[in-house]
């Protein structure tokens, strides 16, 4: 039986790190990427292999993919994670920080679909999974950049998955809510659950997407927040 493969960007913590532990344990092939050797160290430990590199880079991107199919050749599984956009006021993020927002979340998110789309449709399927973030939909003005530029992810995510839904590839959203892998426990007493997401819990939903698991699930944004926010 052929293993199948998970490609994952900002793997080197928290969530994206949690995800490639999970799915290596799922019985995948995993190919790493983040800016620090830390992707390096994980996949030595996972059995899997890494590239360093940024999202917001096409060359990187094509790099990491480019080692999946040298190593493996095929992709089945890709959770697209990033680092945090430039935070400030609103009207005081400047210009060049906005467009790095976009390189980083939105453009990274087209460029990987470019690129494994064509390896997914000759294999007859796949799953793509891309992290925003709880606040896409109920934006916080904690987070402008992030909520103004995932909220695109999940319109993408979306015409995406109406394009590709025939050739068998998904494409959804992970929407994390405050997790374990930031400082943020003080905001627990705002959770319905009253208090914050462990990483291993992020990464069980997203690797239900990334799997047969979910074989009928598709363009969705789904929540893991606790029950924090308010959108029905």
């Amino acid at each position: 039986m052929t293993q199948k493969v998970c490609l994952i960007t900002g793997a080197g913590r928290g969530i994206g790190a949690a995800v490639a532990r999970m799915m290596q344990a799922r019985g995948h092939a995993v190919v790493l990427m983040s800016p620090s050797e830390n992707c390096q160290a994980l996949a030595a430990e996972l059995g899997g292999v890494a590239h360093r590199g940024v999202a917001q880079s096409a060359e990187d991107l094509a790099a990491v993919v480019d080692l999946a199919m040298a190593t493996h050749g095929r992709i089945d599984a890709v959770l697209n994670h990033t680092g945090h956009p430039p935070k400030g006021d609103l009207l005081d993020i400047a210009d060049e920080k906005w467009d790095l927002a976009h390189e980083m979340i939105v453009k990274s998110v087209i460029r990987m679909a470019r690129l494994v789309t064509p390896v997914m449709q000759a294999q007859g399927g796949g799953a793509i999974v891309n992290v925003t973030t709880y606040a896409a939909f109920e934006p916080s003005p904690m987070f402008p950049a992030s909520c103004v530029y995932r909220a695109a992810v999940s319109s993408f995510t979306k015409l995406f998955a109406d394009r590709y839904g025939p050739d068998n590839i998904r494409m959804n959203c992970l929407m994390p809510g405050f997790t374990d892998s930031l400082d943020v426990g003080r905001f627990a007493d705002q959770i319905p659950l009253r208090r914050i997401a462990r990483v291993e819990e992020q990464a069980n939903v997203a690797a239900f997407l990334l799997t047969d698991a979910s074989s009928y699930v598709t363009g969705q944004s789904l929540r893991v927040d606790g029950g924090l926010t308010r959108h029905v």
